[in-house]
């Protein structure tokens, strides 16, 4: 800093106030020492500023699976909040693996991030609840606290689940099953027992089928499954727990039977991710609102962190159906 000071012809506290826009500086001034920083290469020392202030100028972001376009969305969301509030946003991909979920916390708290944004891949919450009572904010996103002293940014998957089976009833189907995993998940487990809920009340099984993973390839080996069972063992309607998977099962209905969608089997999806709109069958789907999910994650988190305050916070959005031509009118 001493010298870009000294090539723009200003003092040390004049460029200092430039990087860290802690006092309004004159536009002529501003303009002269950027032209300095960039002559000579400068780059600020974010570890001696987190040294002073406690903590770096960033929050962390860990998700289940930066592949999946409705964690990408929520990133997308939680980036733009970031960039609103000066604030970068770094971000660690736990591929629902417990040991990798804990070994981004790990690195996260060495850089000392101003709060954490975390979709947890297990149930036990224990670790986070520590972080946060040591004075790191912690925002559970996609995810309740179930219990654990922890705000949270979620939307109603119960609902949705119930949402779904509505939809699908109404339009005549009768034999629903529900393609979702691994129910170690909340958000699966959530959906498949909204959509148990409503198919119970109007007195009809649910088959279930368990995936070990939420893709599109778990989703075209459920579906090869499902297609070739006898017709009478054959349900007329899938709900699976995420479009990925919902996708995946459309091309095992196309490519390997003669069915047809929504006529035979009718399918719907959830998350309303952009694969569902464009599928060979457009997708109905149940959309969660990702982008501000992302987003009311950060600015919560913030808000918090601004009180001082350990109050802890639960949003829930409710989801919202999307009709396409995968299921019958109604």
């Amino acid at each position: 800093m001493r010298e870009v000071a000294a090539h723009a012809g200003v003092s040390v506290g004049t460029v200092s106030h430039v990087v860290n826009r802690s006092q309004k500086v004159s536009e002529d001034t501003i303009a002269k020492v950027s032209r300095s920083i960039d002559a000579l290469g400068f780059v600020r020392n974010a570890a001696a500023r987190q040294l002073r202030s406690g903590r770096s100028s960033s929050l962390g972001l860990v998700v289940l699976d930066t592949a999946n376009p409705f964690f990408a969305s929520v990133a997308h969301g939680a980036r733009e909040a970031c960039d609103e509030a000066g604030l970068s946003l770094l971000i660690g991909d736990s591929g629902t693996e417990e040991a990798r979920e804990s070994k981004y916390l790990d690195l996260f708290a060495e850089q000392r991030v101003n709060g954490l944004l975390v979709t947890p891949s297990g149930a036990d919450l224990s670790k986070l609840e520590g972080i946060a009572s040591r004075g790191t904010p912690v925002m559970l996103v996609d995810r309740e606290a179930g219990g654990y002293s922890l705000s949270s940014v979620t939307v109603d998957n119960a609902a949705g689940g119930r949402m779904a089976l509505d939809h699908l009833i109404a339009g005549g189907c009768a034999k629903p099953a529900f393609v979702g995993g691994p129910f170690t998940l909340p958000q699966v487990s959530d959906r498949a027992r909204g959509a148990r809920e409503r198919a119970a009340e109007s007195d009809l099984d649910m088959a279930v089928f368990e995936t070990g993973e939420l893709t599109i390839l778990a989703g075209r080996s459920i579906g090869e499954r499902i297609v070739s069972l006898p017709e009478e063992a054959r349900p007329d309607a899938v709900f699976c727990a995420n479009d990925l998977l919902a996708v995946g099962f459309m091309q095992a209905v196309i490519m390997f039977s003669a069915l047809r969608i929504p006529e035979d089997l009718a399918l719907i999806g959830y998350d309303d991710i952009d694969y569902a709109f464009s599928a060979i069958v457009p997708l109905t789907s149940i959309r969660q609102p990702a982008d501000l999910l992302g987003r009311t994650a950060v600015e919560s988190l913030l808000a918090e962190n601004a009180s001082g305050e350990q109050i802890h916070r639960d949003e829930k959005f409710t989801p919202e159906l999307v009709v396409r031509q995968s299921t019958r009118a109604v």
